[in-house]
């Protein structure tokens, strides 16, 4: 006699394989058609008008000239109140623009791996590292994981207590782009910079453990444009602005993954994405790639919309503005 847990098993074997093959064959279609230049910039432009700034500068850059978007906020949405911190990490940092062998290419595409679980068993991996650049988000691992998510990445783009804790997420030409939440974080990324240890007292202000040490040169550490963060969450998701509150908080910062879906349109001509959505019907499905938390633990966190993110990312796979790769947001394939 067949166990019943075991017929289960193999249904949800042969619906893996066959979705699997499906995204196969879809993202293999899109890497071989022709790149479209300045696709992805342009697209979001026509979609959101003045909502969208084209041709705006992905990582802040040392300028005399001050962006007064910049400084209108506090962070993440801004520096106000930072000038002088944001000044001496620039005088840290040997570079603050796109790579020049990477701007030479004239199309580029790009993927952002997200961290979601419906990239388990899809072994995309090979085909994420066709492409031109690869985004990585937090602490989302690689090794161990490289033959669904691929093992070649461009850009780890995380806030502090995201960044990975150990060396071997790090690889020696990657670009590490810093989202700077608090004052602490700023503390934080010069002391990372320098190979400096941080103080008891300014690890107290973390909420959780953060990395002391990265296993990358200074030239590799960028400083992701706040302007990005408030169009998003202003402009874009058309999040409530920052106001005073005794208790509670307005769930106006979007996800990392969201962010980075925005830098991805101004740093690359055609954009997909491969490991996002969040299916809150499916509780008890895989949250996570990488660990055994469940979709239900989105139920319980206080900062983020992710109904209207969803909502938000199911328009521009809809709208042609990016390829969802894995079909967790909108299965096209």
């Amino acid at each position: 006699m067949v166990h019943p847990s075991s017929k289960q098993d193999e249904k949800t074997q042969l619906v893996v394989k066959r979705h699997s093959q499906r995204a196969h064959k879809y993202a293999q279609h899109i890497l071989e058609k022709e790149c479209r230049p300045g696709f992805a910039e342009r697209s979001m432009g026509t979609l959101f008008e003045h909502r969208y700034s084209m041709n705006l500068a992905p990582f802040v850059k040392r300028t005399p000239r001050v962006d007064e978007a910049e400084y209108k906020y506090e962070p993440p949405f801004g520096f106000r109140k930072f000038s002088r911190e944001v000044k001496t990490l620039l005088g840290l940092l040997p570079e603050d623009d796109f790579p020049e062998h990477l701007k030479a290419k004239s199309c580029r595409r790009c993927v952002v791996v997200g961290s979601g679980g419906i990239l388990k068993g899809l072994e995309l991996g090979k085909i994420l590292n066709q492409f031109d650049i690869v985004i990585r988000l937090n602490s989302a691992p690689v090794e161990g994981f490289s033959k669904d998510v691929g093992n070649k990445t461009t850009i780890r783009m995380t806030y502090p207590e995201g960044a990975p804790l150990s060396d071997l997420d790090y690889y020696a030409n990657d670009l590490f782009v810093t989202v700077l939440f608090k004052e602490v974080d700023f503390k934080w990324l010069q002391a990372i910079i320098k190979n400096e240890t941080l103080s008891f007292w300014v690890r107290l202000f973390f909420w959780k453990q953060v990395v002391e040490k990265i296993p990358l040169q200074p030239k590799h550490f960028r400083i992701l444009n706040p302007v990005i963060i408030k169009e998003t969450a202003f402009d874009i998701l058309q999040f409530p602005e920052p106001q005073s509150r005794f208790w509670g908080q307005d769930k106006n910062v979007p996800t990392i993954g969201v962010i980075a879906v925005i830098l991805a349109t101004h740093l690359c001509d055609e954009v997909s994405l491969a490991g996002f959505g969040y299916d809150l019907n499916q509780p008890k499905t895989s949250l996570h790639y990488f660990d055994t938390q469940c979709m239900a633990a989105m139920n319980f966190q206080t900062m983020h919309n992710v109904t209207t993110e969803t909502q938000f990312l199911l328009r521009l796979v809809k709208e042609g503005v990016v390829k969802d790769l894995s079909g967790g947001i909108h299965c096209e394939f």
